[in-house]
């Protein structure tokens, strides 16, 4: 642990490695290994959002931050750990300044809301059984009915009055058999039939509270007056004065008992609303559980904590992927083509930062998320805005796009390579459209080998020059390193990640292997959202169930889909 530092301006931390440092966090002034101190008054820091050195970039658009002062606490800068506890005035309530390894993060009760309101069906699954369960129970649970009845004592032994000793002695006897038994057989009960009677003592007068308790309303009333009665003829022989001068006891009702109108337990209104609030406490539990203890990524929040890159488009499922993944050709005013089209644009917005590449390699972190057919979509796309684009399949391990697009893929990349043929000569026209195809050709032994050589470098360079736009769809990140070798190559790359179906650790695992290599995505694709509504009208679709495959099984072109694609004129 540290000293606490003199100079409150110095009171923050130490700068650790430059790899080390997080963004939108605060400013380091010195070296690797000292400790934040927040003994002390509170003072405040001026933070930037997104300041990757550590410094204020922007004083107008700025957080401020108050220290939580912490009594003779001190805490080690170590990465993926809390720096220190603030609260961010800029957002409102409380928040952790942490490291951007660090999951932990403040969750404002609009999102809490937001995450009940989006799994309704499941609070109103835990309310619906929970209360059920209550009403089964208490509706086979036998009713209980109490009567109570007031009673005043006394003693016919000329100036002796009822004493507490007396009236406590006369308690004890209401669970007797010396009273019981007569009890029932003034009452007409079977000897085995249970009773239940309980007594309380007035703290001014010799008057007893009697309450019996029975299956019915009638027998509690009877056995509430009956025991008094009962009680009055044994009484006097549990009193030593009384029993020497022959005296008996009286028993004089104030409050005679009454029939109840509806039993003591259960109380249905009551087991109601406890029943409610308990299925509504464990619904809520239960779904926050999972949201929290959810590993996968289902929007994009859950994107935005992994990275800071922006979310280029947001793909619904498409209906009979399986058959026809080909939206833009069989579908083309639908919901799914739009959201094709909407990614086509912004793509085009962050091809402008590429340098005039105008290429992309479209990847995911594993595969089965989709990519495949979010490439292939996107090319018809760019092609309808009337650019001549090429679409590659550069997956040499599992290719699909000859398949998904109905083709010949039989000669493509690898023929190119091996020098035997020309990207005229393999490269195939989808159609009447301004789409070229190039498939991927037989499959290599060594295809990071193929990818990583001069030969492939030099393919993509005509390919830049000779199309408008190059579109390479390539294979997973985590598994090979094919995708990283064509990113080094073209533009930038577009990471597809299913929603409900892609791990935020995989994801993350890719993106830091390719930071590692030093490649940064352009965006991302989320791909198999639930998307709802329609665009200006055209095309409602509700999402299907079918999950949105890699596309890796043959398809025919449908109804509206082109002719036969045919080779390039030379």
């Amino acid at each position: 642990m540290s000293a606490k530092r003199p100079d409150a301006g110095d009171l923050l931390c130490r700068q650790r490695l430059h790899g080390d440092r997080d963004p939108a966090l605060v400013p380091a002034l010195g070296t690797q290994g000292d400790h934040i101190v927040t003994q002390g008054p509170q003072f405040a820091l001026t933070l930037t959002p997104r300041s990757h050195d550590r410094t204020v970039r922007n004083a107008e658009n700025t957080h401020v931050c108050t220290l939580l002062a912490a009594e003779q606490e001190c805490y080690p800068v170590t990465r993926g750990r809390p720096i220190f506890w603030a609260r961010l005035r800029h957002v409102g309530g409380w928040g952790r300044v942490a490291d951007t390894d660090d999951v932990g993060e403040h969750v404002p009760l609009r999102d809490v809301l937001r995450i009940l309101g989006r799994h309704w069906r499941t609070l109103l699954t835990c309310v619906l059984l929970v209360l059920s369960a209550t009403l089964l129970v208490t509706l086979s649970t036998t009713p209980v009915y109490a009567a109570s009845t007031r009673v005043f004592l006394s003693s016919t032994s000329s100036g002796y009055v009822v004493s507490k000793d007396d009236l406590g002695t006369y308690v004890e006897l209401l669970g007797s058999p010396t009273l019981l038994e007569p009890l029932r057989q003034g009452l007409g009960l079977p000897a085995d039939t249970p009773i239940n009677v309980s007594a309380t003592v007035s703290e001014r007068a010799p008057i007893l509270s009697i309450t019996a308790r029975a299956s019915s309303a009638k027998l509690a009333t009877d056995t509430a007056n009956a025991v008094a009665p009962q009680l009055a003829l044994i009484g006097g022989k549990y009193s030593g004065l009384i029993a020497s001068t022959g005296g008996t006891i009286e028993a004089i009702p104030v409050v005679p008992a009454s029939t109840p109108a509806s039993p003591e337990s259960p109380d249905v209104p009551r087991n109601v609303a406890l029943g409610l609030l308990a299925g509504l406490a464990l619904g809520i539990g239960i779904v926050l559980l999972r949201h929290f203890l959810d590993t996968r990524i289902r929007s994009e929040a859950d994107l935005a904590a992994l990275s800071p890159k922006p979310l280029l488009g947001s793909l619904r499922r498409i209906r009979n992927a399986d058959r026809s993944p080909l939206v833009m050709m069989t579908d083309p005013h639908g919901s799914e083509a739009e959201e094709f089209r909407r990614l086509r644009t912004n793509v085009q917005f962050v091809d402008v930062t590429t340098g005039g590449k105008h290429s992309f390699v479209v990847s995911s972190a594993v595969p089965a998320e989709g990519k495949t057919t979010t490439a292939v979509n996107l090319a018809i796309a760019m092609a309808d805005s009337g650019a001549k684009v090429l679409l590659v399949d550069g997956d040499l391990r599992n290719p699909s796009v000859a398949s998904a697009m109905g083709l010949e893929g039989g000669v493509g990349l690898t023929t190119i390579l091996l020098g035997r043929a020309t990207v005229d000569d393999v490269a195939q026209r989808w159609g009447d459209t301004s789409l070229f195809v190039l498939p991927a050709g037989t499959i290599p032994p060594n295809p990071s080998e193929l990818l990583g050589s001069d030969a492939f470098a030099d393919l993509v360079k005509e390919l830049l020059a000779g199309f408008d736009f190059v579109i390479i769809d390539s294979a997973p990140v985590l598994p090979v390193i094919d995708p990283v070798l064509i990113s080094r190559l073209v533009g930038g790359m577009l990471l597809v990640v299913s929603a409900g179906r892609s791990k935020k650790h995989d994801v993350a695992a890719a993106l830091k292997s390719l930071k590692t290599v030093d490649v940064q995505i352009a965006g991302f694709a989320l791909n198999l959202t639930a998307g709802e509504g329609t665009y200006y009208g055209y095309g409602h679709r509700d999402a299907a169930d079918t999950a949105q495959p890699e596309s890796n099984r043959p398809a025919r072109p449908a109804r509206r889909a082109p002719k036969r694609a045919r080779k390039v004129a030379a």
